[in-house]
């Protein structure tokens, strides 16, 4: 997770620093600019007003007073005739003055040019202003600047840009760190979580703040966790139930195996013994026969086969097969549906599901009583209702009937428990037609199994 800080603050630096050079070399650019051409602009206009004073009063001492001005500033000056003949000049300007007076062009505009603008080679800059009078140009006031000077400031801002820079640069380190530390630091939770979940420990909490992205993540992982410890105690409990389920009639097996094996009891002792292995037997094969349809169902290898099945024809040859059972046991069996209700369903999963609904009400509904089968059709669903007239279920006990091994007969009697996975099995294949399955029960009185599909 360090190497993620790293490499996303690096990545941060690298975009900052290139804006940040971009910006500072332009802002650096101009402001040079914009400083020289206000030195040119500056010396052109002490030299134009040296002319208007010129212009005004031609005289000696008028010109010795603008020389005489100009030795006590930081500029010099030269004064010449139309000829570009040197009258007046200050300080020691002359042999660089006498070399652009040569080189510069005569069609001077009357508001005067920068004859010498190279500040960074020359030692000089230049200006030059004609001197009219009565229209006629009668000399040029020739102003001259040592390079010096703007060197000197040009140096002074750049030495200002680059400890600004380097300011800037550090500050900008430290921002970087700061802000990917932050970044990172619900990531370095977030990885020490899942390393705790890959090592078992399912009890990771998350504290996520914020409606972003990495707070997704983060509250996808607490899910994941609160998913996954959920998932491991349905484990420990589903292999707890399937142990339990298994070792009764293991031991019934083995007991009564090694009654049976004794070579002094009498046959119809033996046979009894071996009844009760045969019956154990059976309980343990239906048991990891329903086990495995769950297997299939976990896998997503629990294959439906749907096809048009008129359901009146569907629960006729249902009741015919379970009647008998119910005259066994001196009860009802009744059933009622209204005619051309069609669905889709796999119509031998489904009777799986209604044989299962009607063994346990057969098993726990009392002689005399009546279970009937409802079956109707309602806003663009089809309902199928079994109901029965026996103990009832404890309104505690109803979210969890249609759970793994959930019985609401905590004693586990042999003589009325099944395997405790015919209700899982019967809402899997009922959800796997889009349908649904729930119970509304009377302690008491009585229970209603409601089975809803889609119709047609």
């Amino acid at each position: 997770m360090r190497k993620i800080s790293f490499k996303l603050g690096l990545l941060f630096f690298v975009f900052v620093l290139g804006i940040e050079t971009v910006l500072f070399s332009s802002l650096y650019v101009t402001l040079v600019h914009s400083r020289i051409d206000e030195e040119f602009t500056q010396l052109l206009a002490r030299g134009n007003n040296h002319r208007d004073v010129l212009e005004k009063s031609y005289d000696p001492s008028t010109l010795e007073h603008v020389t005489m001005m100009e030795s006590e500033a930081e500029t010099d000056v030269v004064i010449t005739n139309e000829k570009g003949k040197i009258l007046y000049f200050s300080d020691n300007i002359l042999p660089f003055a006498k070399k652009i007076i040569k080189n510069t062009n005569k069609n001077i505009p009357y508001d005067g040019v920068i004859v010498q603008k190279n500040w960074q080679k020359e030692s000089h800059i230049s200006t030059v202003s004609p001197i009219r009078m009565d229209g006629k140009i009668i000399g040029y006031v020739y102003m001259f600047k040592n390079t010096d000077s703007i060197q000197n400031m040009i140096y002074k801002l750049k030495h200002h840009f680059i400890m600004v820079g380097i300011l800037s640069v550090c500050l900008t380190i430290i921002t970087i760190a700061l802000l990917s530390r932050f970044i990172t630091i619900p990531l370095i939770r977030m990885k020490m979580a899942t390393e705790k979940l890959s090592k078992g420990d399912f009890s990771v909490r998350l504290q996520v703040k914020g409606e972003d992205e990495l707070a997704e993540l983060g509250k996808a992982i607490q899910t994941l966790a609160r998913d996954l410890e959920y998932l491991k105690k349905e484990r420990n409990e589903f292999l707890a139930s399937i142990s339990h389920e298994l070792r009764t009639p293991l031991t019934y097996v083995k007991g009564y195996a090694d009654i049976a094996r004794r070579p002094n009891i009498e046959e119809e002792e033996r046979n009894r013994y071996l009844s009760i292995i045969y019956e154990e037997a059976k309980h343990m094969q239906k048991l990891v026969k329903d086990l495995f349809e769950l297997a299939k169902m976990d896998q997503h290898s629990f294959q439906i086969h749907k096809e048009p099945a008129n359901l009146c024809s569907f629960f006729k040859k249902l009741y015919d097969k379970m009647h008998p059972a119910f005259q066994v046991k001196k009860m009802s069996l009744v059933y009622q549906c209204d005619e051309n209700i069609t669905v889709h369903i796999d119509q031998k999963r489904f009777e799986q599901v209604m044989i299962n609904l009607l063994d346990n009400a057969l098993k726990y509904s009392d002689q005399g009583t009546t279970v009937s089968i409802d079956v109707k059709a309602e806003k663009k669903k089809m309902m199928m209702i079994v109901s029965d007239e026996g103990g009832g279920i404890p309104e505690e006990d109803l979210p969890y009937i249609f759970e793994r091994f959930y019985r609401v007969d905590k004693s586990r009697s042999r003589n009325r428990g099944g395997t405790g996975l015919g209700l899982a099995i019967a809402k899997e294949i009922v959800e796997a037609h889009g349908g649904s399955i729930y119970a509304v029960s009377d302690y008491g009185k009585g229970t209603n199994i409601i089975i809803t599909l889609p119709e047609g």
